[in-house]
């Protein structure tokens, strides 16, 4: 990637993550906060059971299945921008992994998309 285009890309993730995180009202929570604990620890505890059990394997037990797998668990915890942050942050400490740019967000903001919308639509139909 170019380094402008990285810059660029960088800043805008980062202010995306930034003016998501300010808009929570964490104390609005606390009620239910033992049971979103619960909840993310096992979500966590599965997701990454899936990676190292599924993908890794799936995508081919290389550097790029290990992008791919850091992407992954992105997307399964959290959104596509959490996905490229992760994707970032092992790509910059261990070199480029061009074609996992290429699929993890095609999948997520294609195809996750396309079918979130249509269960939503088949749900409230």
């Amino acid at each position: 990637m170019q380094p402008g285009i990285a810059l660029v890309s960088d800043m805008s993730l980062s202010l995306f993550l930034t003016m998501a995180l300010m808009g929570l009202r964490l104390w609005e929570l606390q009620p239910v906060l033992a049971f979103i604990t619960a909840a993310m620890l096992v979500q966590i505890a599965l997701v990454i059971a899936f990676v190292l059990l599924i993908v890794f394997r799936a995508m081919g037990k290389d550097y790029q299945a290990a992008v791919v797998c850091a992407g992954f668990g992105g997307i399964a915890l959290g959104s596509t921008a959490t996905a490229i942050a992760n994707m970032t942050a092992v790509t910059r400490e261990h070199g480029a992994a061009r074609e996992a740019f290429i699929v993890v967000p095609l999948v997520c903001g294609f195809v996750i998309d396309i079918a979130n919308a249509l269960v939503i639509s088949l749900m409230a139909g």
